[in-house]
């Protein structure tokens, strides 16, 4: 840097972040703008060969959310169901790796990170394998009577956030894992000099610290999984289907470029708002 800043003085900066800003400008600003400009297209005006002309009509937001914000509500229940999950499964494995791994921490994060070793898509078939309606696991819980003799697990609402809660739950632990492997025991062992309960050493001590990692791993995860389409398309049904399995109808089957792009920007205000406002009441502002 120092370097950089000899032979280029004030401009080294500008070197420095311009290879970044190019990659986000062309990958990012320009989609973003061409998106826009679809959603405020008329459908009638073009097709998706020829293009569309810029109308700025305004309907098509109307129309993308009056005729599908079942979907639209509905992966956000699953994305956040999903979420809860990961937090609750993946805090418990993050401490247990952080405190009380020992020589195994290593391998306990090379256990997390295992499954991305395989395609998203081979892991999600692997549900569908294990929740198939004579697998292991419904005939178990029939046998038990959980399950009627008709019932089943895949393509239900139960198969699509499990498998949500799979793919993402490494989103999840490694976050949470950052934050809490930062924490000084010895905070904890002072605590519990002052004669604190483990709750009270958890509630006070452990879980404000480690609260970055929590808005951070539950961020990675709820976004995501709020367009995933691929879980709800292979072990869902029809009456699962997420707002992502419309967009990419919208856009692949239909043709139908401008309600599909009206549909995506919806979904990313939402998730922004959300976002932010979450991450604002959780005290975490410089996450943003």
């Amino acid at each position: 840097m120092a370097s950089l800043q000899r032979v280029f003085g004030k401009n080294a900066a500008y070197l420095l972040i311009g290879p970044a800003a190019i990659w986000l400008a062309v990958f990012f600003l320009f989609p973003m703008l061409s998106l826009l400009t679809t959603s405020l297209s008329d459908p009638a005006t073009g097709s998706p060969i020829n293009g569309y002309t810029l109308t700025w009509r305004i309907g098509n937001y109307v129309e993308a959310l009056g005729d599908y914000w079942p979907y639209m509500a509905r992966s956000l229940m699953y994305a956040g169901i999903a979420t809860l999950m990961c937090l609750v499964l993946g805090y418990v494995l993050a401490y247990a790796i952080a405190f009380k791994a020992g020589r195994w921490k290593t391998v306990m994060l090379v256990l997390v990170i295992a499954p991305f070793f395989t395609s998203f898509l081979v892991r999600t078939l692997s549900w569908k394998l294990i929740l198939a309606d004579n697998g292991f696991i419904v005939n178990t819980l029939q046998t038990l009577h959980i399950l009627g003799e008709d019932g089943r697990l895949l393509a239900t609402p139960f198969a699509v956030i499990m498998g949500l809660t799979y793919n993402f739950l490494p989103f999840t632990i490694l976050p949470l894992y950052t934050s809490l492997e930062k924490i000084d025991p010895k905070l904890n062992e002072a605590a519990a000099d002052l004669y604190a309960s483990p709750f009270q050493r958890f509630t006070k001590v452990i879980w404000p610290l480690s609260l970055p990692g929590v808005v951070g791993g539950t961020l990675l995860t709820f976004i995501p999984a709020t367009g995933d389409y691929i879980n709800a398309s292979l072990l869902g049904s029809p009456n699962t289907q997420m707002v992502g399995n419309k967009i990419q109808q919208l856009f692949t089957t239909s043709g139908d470029y401008p309600h599909a792009a009206a549909l995506s920007v919806i979904l990313m205000v939402i998730i922004v708002a959300m976002v932010m406002f979450y991450v604002r009441r959780a005290g975490t502002e410089e996450l943003l």
